[in-house]
Order: C-alpha cells, then structure tokens, then sequence
C-alpha cells in the first residue's frame, strides 16, 4: 500500500506502521469495513504510538466503536457509571483485575489517539487521564470494600457507623493533571478506630484497612497478562515504607503536626480525597489545610523549596540525567515550584491559591497581581510544550519516561504530533522553553551566582606562561612557595592535552582563579593543591561539577579545606565526584545526622528513587551511605563531632542500610516465590545479628559487617507449612537461604558508587562451610553444645540488629544462656591466652619501637579479649555481664560487681577510647594504624598489666 505519500509521514514511521499493520490485518480482516479515511487513521497512529498498536492487535473489536464517536467526543462522565457497571457481578479478584486493565487500556488507546491526532487540546487529555485514574482507583477501592465486608464484617466506629477508606490523590493525580504514564502517589486514611460488626471475629479497622489496602495496591499495580492499572507508590505516607500502610484520620494529624517536613508540606498542596465529595471528604481537607497553608506570609517556604531544588539538581548529577525535561534546569518540576511557591507564602491568606491545578493556581497568581501577565504567559505556554512533550513521550510505548528520544523514530513522531519540521526545530522550542522557565525560577526561587571575576590576582596566575612572571606573582601577593608553581604549572600541562570541550574549558578558566584564590590562603598552597587537583582530575570531562564549584564558593571553600584536612576525605571526593554536592551548604554538611535519623533520612532519601528500579535503588542506598560518611568524616576533622561519637554514627548509619537492603531483598524474593504461610502481618521471621564491630557499635571508616543470619522457621513447630505462598512456591528453608544470597548480592554488588558494604559471614555456625542462614533454636544448640571458646568470645560482642521482635527476644535469650553457662577459669583462659597468641603472631608486624594500635602487647585486641574473658568467666554468677556487647559498658559494669576495679575499668576504657580514636585520625590521614610506641606507653602498660592479673595469672 502507499501510505507515505498520503499520510505525510516519514518513512521511518510508515515503516514502524506497516509492521504493525500486518500483525493487525492477520488477527482482524475486519479491516477492510474501514473507509479510506479512517484506514488512513488507524495507519497513521499505529505508525506513531507502539502502544495503541500492540493494543488494537490484542483487541481490534475495539477499533469499529473508536471511530463511531468516541474518538471525537470523549465523554469522561461514564468512567464511573461503566466501571460500577462491569465489576457488579463479579466475586473473583482475578476477574476484576482483568476488567480494570482491559477498561484501562481501552480508554488509553483512546485518549492517546486523541493526542497524537490532535482531536483533544492538552489540557483535555491531562484531566481525561485524571479521571480515568481516579474511576480505577475507586470502582476497585469500593468492590474492595464490598467484597471484604461480606468476609470480614463492616468496619465500624464506636457508635456503629461504617467507616471507609479515605484516599488521598497526590502530586499530578491531585491536580488533575495526570501523565499519560505516570505513577500514581497514593495516601490511604480512615477517620475513626473501632471494630468490624458483622464478620465471624472483630478485626481492628485499622487492620481491616492494613488489608484491603495491601489487596487494593495488588489490584491496581500487579503486572498480569493484560498489563497493570497504574503503578502504585505509597512512599509519600506518614514515615514512608517503615510507616503503616492506614492510618486513621487522628493518626494522621499528629504526625503532620509533630513531624510534618518541609517536602511533605509540598506534595500535600496537590493532595486531593479521591472518589465521590463528602463530609469526610471536607474533615480530611480542613485536617491537613493548617499544615499545608499557614496563617501568615510565609516566606520560609522559599528557602525550602530551594533546598528542594537543589536536592533534584544533585539527583541529575549524580544520575548523569540529560535531556530531562522534567528536572533539568527550566523544567517542568521548575514551573511546579513557582507557582507553588507563591501557593506555600500566600495561600494561608489567599484561598483561592488553595487549589490542587497548576493551570488554575497561575490564572489565579494573575489576577491577585503576583505574576504579571508576560511571566504567566511565559510560564503556561513553555510549560504546555514540556507536558504536551512528555504526554507524546509516555504514549509511545506507555513507558515512564521524560527523557528525550535518543533515536531517530521517536523524535520523527514527536515531530509529526507537534507538528515541527525537523528534531532541530523541536529541541530549540524546548530549550527555549526550558531557558524561559528557568529565567522565572531564579526571579521567583532564586539561585546563587559566582562573583566577578576580574577583581582578584589569582586570575592573571592562572593565564600566566612564564615561569619567573608566575614567581615573581606569587611573591608579591605573600605566597612563599617554591613547590606551588611548578605543581601547577605541571597540572596546567596535563589539563590542556585532555579532551574536555569548549564548554568544559571555558568554566574551567572561570572557576580555576577562584579555587586558586582559595588554595593560596594557606601557608603551603602546594600541600592544599595536591590532593584538590585530584578531584579535578576526575571531573574535567564532568562540566556540571565544573559548574557547581564556580558557582558555589562554599563548596569551593569546603573542597579545599576538607582536602588539607584528610588524605582519605580528598580520595573519596575524587572518586565519587557526586559527594562534591554535599558542601555546597556548610551548614548542612557539618550537621551530622541525628543518631536516631538514620533510618527516616535514609527512607526519605530513597523517595527520589522509583521503586522498581532496582538498579538505581542500589546505586542510591551506596550514595547515601557515601553522603553520610562524609559529613561523618567532615565533622570529625574539624572537631566538631565529638570522637567518641565517630563510631556510634558509622553504626547506627549501618544499621539503617542493613533494613533498607533487607526490606529490598525480602520484596524482590517474595514478589518471586510468595512468603512463608506461617508469617503474620509484616512479620519475615528473619533476623540480622552483628558481630564484632557491628555488634560493639564500633565501625570505623571502611569497616566490614561481620553478621550471622537467622530465622525462625521450624518444620515441627510448622508442620503445614512447608512452602512458600507465591506463584512459584519453593521450600522454606530455600526461600530463607535465596533471600539470604539476595541480602548478600544487594551488599556486594559493585556500581558506579562502588560496593554497599563488604560482609563476612565466616562467624556463622559452622563457619565458610556451615548454612548462610540457620534456624534460630539450631544456632543456640550450636552455641550451646559444639562452639569453641573464640565463637563465644564473638558472641560477647554480638547484637541483634534487625529483625521481627519475637527473634530479638528469643536471640537473647539463648546469647545470654550460652554466655551464662558455667566454665572452669583456669581452662578459659588457657584458651583465652592461646588465641591471642596466635592472631598476635598472625597478623601483628611491625618495625622496632611501632605501636600496632590493635594487635601489639597493650593494644585494642588486648583490652577486647580482657572483656570476653571476664565476661565468659562471670557470666554464670552475674547475668547482668551479658546485658550489653559493646567494651565500654561491659567495663562499667564489670566495676559495678567489683570484678574490676574502678581504677582498671577507667583505665581500660581511657586506653581503648584513645586507641580508637588514633585509628580514626590515622585512617582519615590514609597512614597505617601504627604510632610510635612512646606516643602510647602509658595506656599500653597499664593493659598489659591488666591483662597479665586478669588472664594470665589464671592459666
């Protein structure tokens, strides 16, 4: 057929049309009942969406109805009514799953069509997806109810009224403005706490809730044969993923209140109570409007978004995102923030600013004289082209995507729907577009900009050629360094050879004066110079980063001082550039993360990630993890975090990670295989314990996780279960061992931000050839019956660090029996003294007069085994020595039952805290964690000494 000539589209597209086109002819001869203008049609939009393609091939009974109105008039308000209609009989989950995901694609090929054709202006198709969405969401929400309430009994409150499930529409769904294939950020509430009636058991409403949301999710997120509904993201609820699914109204207002953060404040502007208006509907409204809008001008929400920006631009760098046009600079998320910027200052006086459209909130903005006219314009026009962009993007393939196409098919199809000429025409209307918006963003939001350049000395070193010129420079500014110019100079050199392109040479030339200008502040530049050019090094071809420090004199202060600071700060600068976004705002960076924070920071920090991207999941928990470690790192240099809370910090930073990689590998493992049938709620019967410096809160920089995995499955203790309750059900031993191997690989995995931790497991029963993960009464008849004395030495310092609560009870329990167990002295410390002969004649090397601060005579290992020893030895006539794993507590107590004196038990911790704390400095430094032997002769006797009475003597 010719089609090309007709139809004016490239040959590329009729190309991708034709392939379709026969697919279609094969499973629908029908085709030929078409007219020639409506063949002409079906040909031109199957050439430009894969989509609509792929679903009239599964379904071409839906194509004779699309041409017999409902392409022209699309009429929205039967979305509901048809959704009631189909889902009346049914009592299958399954079945109703399938009659969502039909209907759903139905009216997407639908509302795609009527894009790509331009039947429907954006700002139709935008609140056709929207209601189309929000008919899913409730028609599924309300057979739901239906169906469990029929089970289970009606959720009730005290008085006997039902109670439904409210939920919250949030972010573009909000606002009526949905993508063509966007997620869908969802808040599930209930307004009061009571009981079910009617069922053969009250249930807590909030566990009836828990429940039917869990089902509700599955119906609309689950990938079946005919697709999914919508992806669903619940992370934006109170304490995200670690947070219940439901709460109550009540519960929800006291988190906003005491805990509410500046970016949940945000995403609440565009929150909207789904599904028909009514009084709970106004309470849920009234509830979270003093949050959202405060009574006065709040000028503090521009700071916030600020942050919040500059949180997005760190996410482009550090994700290496090009041609966004979502959160690049000038892009949609850009047009978001100002208007909701003006929304978040003024809406607790202006009401009419109270609104969930972006659209009605900048009319709105305009006539209250905020905006004037030629920036609304702006605003609408450019943020019309971006969305129409990303609207066509999305439907191509019904992909999640606002990235522009890196091949020629799709921008030819693009094109074709914009009708533009050329890819060239296309990108310069959206870098225009994109350039307008960021232009309103820095007047609205604002942004820092790097001083003039002119006006400092170190600009002309910098263009200088000839060496005595450059010296004669330098003296005459006071900068007495013979090294300085030639290190340099010689950098110079090698910079010119690299390939970094005009842009990249000309912020370099802008930022180099300033940096210099910082470097030459100390009293030897070259010391200072060494270690930040290596950062450049690996940022040279990276311009963004360029720009960043050009652009940030804080972060150019930071790079250089930190660098001077510590050798190993300056190598993880260079080899994660990313990091260069943390010192940006000193401020920021130097405020150590709360030491109960880790875990909410840390779940916030993973918002920013989709969900099902596992990829980006990993390289995110090792960028927080880096993060974090250096403003650890930061504030331990500069004295502002107290040593002796280095450790404490790295652990609990540690302990926040080993949860998300679990709570990640549990979902992948389950997603695959079901759960084992004898958990309840979100109970995994698994349990992490750490050992050595994991388990005596000790972690220093770059230490390993020593851990032992556990779980409480028990075959006759559950006789029933003996399988997993998924699709693709295997043993549950073999579930437990699989979800063991994915913890592992989450840890080991090496990205582009290296490896997550490195973990050793050689502490488990039986060691490298024992199981990876054993059933917890299993390991205690170990402990109990076949472990040598050194795996009881490791069990004083192990703690249980995540895991289901009933394992943490029963884990100490049999920590403390095994630790308890009577032990002849003499025995115990000939066993005791032998195994720290031998590691010391192992692993301890070191020249004449050096110090090993952990293996020699006096050092760290000493004062651990002195610890074991006393507590293996007392344990039996005092339980309490089994209480904590951690030296210093173990000393305190230890003094307490007078099995020390107070005077060793000082001396003991004052010795062990000096010593790690030296090994802290010497690995920030990046040199041995050896000292000379003077430096610490008083602190080393004295353990010799104790050692000597306290083991020793006893063998």
């Amino acid at each position: 057929m010719e089609h090309h000539s007709q139809s004016g589209l490239s040959p590329l597209i009729c190309e991708r049309a034709d392939e379709h086109l026969q697919r279609l002819i094969a499973r629908w001869p029908e085709i030929s009942q078409l007219s020639d203008e409506q063949h002409q049609e079906l040909y031109k939009v199957i050439g430009l969406s894969d989509f609509i393609a792929e679903q009239l091939t599964r379904h071409p009974e839906w194509i004779l109805p699309l041409f017999q109105g409902l392409l022209v008039d699309l009429d929205r308000k039967t979305f509901d009514g048809e959704l009631q209609a189909l889902l009346a009989n049914l009592q299958d989950e399954e079945q109703a799953k399938s009659v969502l995901r039909q209907y759903r694609n139905r009216q997407m090929v639908t509302i795609a069509w009527r894009d790509f054709i331009g039947y429907a202006p954006l700002n139709e198709c935008l609140v056709d997806l929207s209601t189309l969405a929000e008919a899913l969401i409730i028609s599924a929400r309300d057979w739901l109810y239906h169906l469990m309430s029929q089970q289970l009994g009606t959720p009730c409150d005290e008085q006997g009224n039902p109670q439904p499930l409210m939920i919250l529409g949030m972010g573009k769904l909000g606002g009526r403005e949905l993508n063509f294939s966007s997620d869908i950020d969802l808040i599930f509430t209930f307004p009061e706490h009571g009981e079910t009636q009617g069922g053969r058991r009250p249930i807590e409403n909030q566990q009836f809730f828990i429940r039917m949301g869990q089902r509700l999710v599955n119906m609309l997120h689950q990938v079946t044969v005919d697709g999914f509904v919508f992806r669903v993201d619940m992370r934006l609820r109170p304490y995200g993923e670690s947070g219940p699914l439901v709460v109550s109204f009540s519960g929800l207002e006291d988190y906003y209140q005491e805990q509410g953060r500046d970016w949940e404040r945000y995403a609440m502007v565009k929150a909207r109570a789904l599904g028909p208006w009514t009084h709970y509907s106004d309470e849920l409204h009234g509830m979270l409007r003093p949050f959202v809008y405060r009574r006065y001008l709040d000028f503090s929400a521009i700071e916030s978004l600020r942050k919040m920006k500059l949180l997005i631009s760190q996410e482009v760098r550090r994700r290496q995102l090009t041609d966004n046009i979502k959160l690049g600079a000038g892009g949609i998320r850009e047009v978001e923030f100002v208007v909701q910027s003006f929304q978040l200052i003024r809406g607790g006086r202006e009401p009419a600013l109270r609104q969930q459209s972006l659209f009605a909130a900048i009319d709105t903005l305009y006539q209250l004289g905020q905006l004037e006219y030629r920036a609304v314009d702006e605003l609408k026009k450019s943020y019309q082209l971006l969305r129409r962009v990303e609207n066509l993007l999305q439907a191509i393939a019904d992909q999640q995507t606002q990235t522009l196409p890196c091949d020629a098919l799709n921008w030819q199809r693009l094109c074709y729907a914009l009708d533009m000429a050329s890819e060239a025409e296309l990108r310069a209307n959206v870098e225009a577009a994109m350039n307008k918006i960021h232009g309103h963003f820095k007047d609205t939001v604002g942004g820092q900009d790097a001083d003039d350049v002119d006006d400092i000395w170190t600009q002309q070193l910098w263009n200088i050629q000839q060496d005595d010129h450059a010296q004669a420079v330098l003296l005459e500014h006071g900068v007495d360094d013979d090294a300085f110019w030639p290190a340099l100079k010689q950098w110079w050199q090698t910079v010119i050879k690299r390939s970094i392109g005009p842009r990249g040479r000309q912020t370099l030339d802008k930022l180099m004066p300033w940096l210099l200008n910082e470097i030459v502040g100390f009293e030897l530049p070259s010391k200072a110079f060494e270690p930040v050019s290596k950062v450049l090094d690996q940022i040279l071809t990276r311009t963004t980063y360029l720009e960043l420090l050009y652009e940030n004199p804080g972060a150019r202060q930071q790079l250089v001082s930190l660098c001077m600071a510590s050798p190993w700060i300056a190598e993880q600068l260079a080899k994660f550039p990313m990091l260069l976004d943390e010192l940006i705002d000193p401020v920021q960076l130097y405020d150590t993360t709360a030491l109960d924070d880790y875990g909410s920071e840390l779940r916030q920090y993973l918002l920013r990630v989709p969900e099902d991207d596992m990829e980006q999941q990993m390289e995110a928990l090792r960028q927080f993890k880096l993060s974090q470690q250096l403003k650890i790192a930061a504030a331990d240099v500069t004295g502002v975090l107290p040593v002796m809370q280095v450790s404490d910090h790295l652990t609990l930073l540690a302990e926040a990670i080993i949860e998300q990689v679990i709570l990640q590998a549990w979902q992948q493992v389950s997603a695959r295989h079901g759960v084992p049938p004898h958990l309840t709620g979100s109970d995994m019967g698994f349990a992490v314990i750490g050992y050595g410096k994991a388990g005596g809160i000790e972690l220093g920089y770059g230490s390993d996780l020593d851990l032992v995995f556990l779980h409480d499955y028990n075959r006759t203790k559950y006789p029933d279960s003996l399988h997993t309750n998924g699709d693709r059900e295997i043993e549950i031993g073999h579930f437990y061992l699989k979800l063991a191997q994915r913890i592992l690989h989450l840890f080991s995995t090496r990205t582009s931000s290296g490896e997550l931790y490195e973990v050793d497991m050689r502490l488990r029963p039986s060691g490298a050839s024992g199981l990876l993960v054993s059933e917890i009464e299993n390991f205690g008849d170990y402990q109990a019956n076949e472990a040598w004395t050194w795996e009881h030495q490791a069990l004083v310092r192990a703690r249980f660090m995540f895991g289901d609560a009933d394992l943490s009870v029963r884990f100490n329990e049999l920590r403390s029996q095994v630790l308890c167990a009577s032990r002849e002295k003499s025995q115990l410390a000939v066993a005791v003294r032998d195994m720290r002969v031998k590691m010391r004649d192992h692993l301890l090397k070191v020249e004449q007069d050096e110090f090993d601060l952990k293996q020699s005579p006096g050092g760290i290992a000493d004062i651990e085994f002195i610890a074991q020893y006393l507590v293996l030895a007392n344990a039996s006539e005092h339980k309490e020595l089994t209480m904590w794993s951690d030296n210093v507590r173990i000393f305190e107590s230890l003094a307490e039952l007078e099995l020390l004196s107070y005077v060793e038990a000082k001396q003991l911790t004052d010795a062990y805290c000096y010593l790690r704390d030296e090994s802290h400095r010497l690995t920030l430094q990046q040199k041995p964690t050896r000292v000379p032997q003077n430096q610490v002769i008083e602190h080393s006797q004295q353990v010799v000494s104790i050692y000597a009475s306290a083991i020793e003597s006893q063998c």
